[in-house]
């Protein structure tokens, strides 16, 4: 179930819950036997042993949430994250320095019995009984100002709201859960890329990444800051066997391919934005890395 974006709601009948800055999961337990699912519903229960160990043992349930590396303050990193994210067999090294918390804010089953179907007070009352878990907390207010107030000051990356009648609607987005972020992000399809100059050179440049509007796939601009050296090698040990000869966009305008490397669009990231142009392109976007656990139709405003 997916949040809608948009203004939170007031007046009663809502939970108000951080927003948190990882990766969603789903886990299926069944006494010792534990299955990660991502949002595209990939088993990726290899990259994260380490939540598969903390949640093993604790009988028969399916749980939603999110997965998060927490920074030395205890605040959800997605740059950290990003250490951890398309790893399929990480290192015990990599899983000590990079250490991970599975955020548990929904429960869909429990025993043998489906609870998709319950209202969200509901689920969220059972959830809690349980114990074992990362669960945070869930606010019932007439008003989300207090909550609001708590996540920027803790540096969070915004608040849900959850109407408490809600059954969880799966594999859709709902406007019964309602999500306003304190930064925009958006989700992108890599077209392409310029090789770097300068300090730059022999890796990337720039990249080229586009968006589906409208079931189509449509330049979105570049995106030129924000990576890390290590973020800008792995980039390119990804992208090269993806070269291909023709942009998958038809509508890049002949200024921005001038020296582009294109590339099958296969590759989803997140980019950090200030606001879109008349033309649909992205201003002032910072890259935030890579998203594996999504697929490029996903990338859409």
């Amino acid at each position: 179930m997916l949040a809608t974006p948009g203004t939170l709601p007031t007046g009663g009948g809502w939970a108000y819950e951080y927003k948190w800055d990882g990766v969603r999961a789903v886990v299926y337990i069944e006494g010792d036997d534990v299955r990660i699912l991502s949002r595209n519903e990939r088993d990726v229960t290899a990259a994260y042993p380490d939540v598969a160990d903390a949640v093993r043992g604790l009988g028969t349930l399916v749980l939603d949430g999110e997965i998060v590396a927490p920074d030395a303050h205890g605040r959800p990193s997605f740059a950290r994250l990003q250490r951890r994210m398309g790893v399929h067999e990480p290192s015990a090294e990599l899983i000590s320095g990079t250490p991970l918390r599975y955020n548990v804010f929904d429960l869909l089953g429990e025993g043998r019995t489906s609870l998709v179907a319950k209202p969200f007070s509901e689920r969220r009352a059972r959830l809690e009984k349980l114990g074992g878990l990362q669960v945070p907390p869930s606010f019932v207010a007439d008003d989300p100002g207090e909550v609001v107030e708590e996540s920027r000051e803790r540096g969070l990356e915004g608040v849900v709201a959850k109407r408490l009648a809600a059954p969880y609607a799966p594999g859709r987005r709902s406007p019964d859960w309602i999500k306003a972020p304190f930064i925009r992000t958006q989700e992108v399809v890599i077209l392409g890329f310029k090789e770097g100059e300068g300090r730059r050179a022999g890796t990337i440049g720039a990249l080229l990444v586009g968006l589906y509007r409208g079931g189509k796939l449509s330049f979105a601009g570049g995106v030129g800051t924000g990576f890390t050296d290590a973020a800008l090698h792995a980039l390119q040990a990804q992208l090269k066997p993806l070269v291909t000869a023709e942009p998958a966009a038809g509508d890049v305008p002949r200024r921005d391919a001038r020296g582009a490397i294109w590339v099958e669009p296969s590759v989803v990231g997140e980019v950090e934005y200030r606001s879109f142009t008349e033309d649909g392109r992205l201003r002032h976007s910072s890259w935030r890395g890579l998203r594996p656990d999504r697929r490029p139709e996903e990338a859409k405003l």
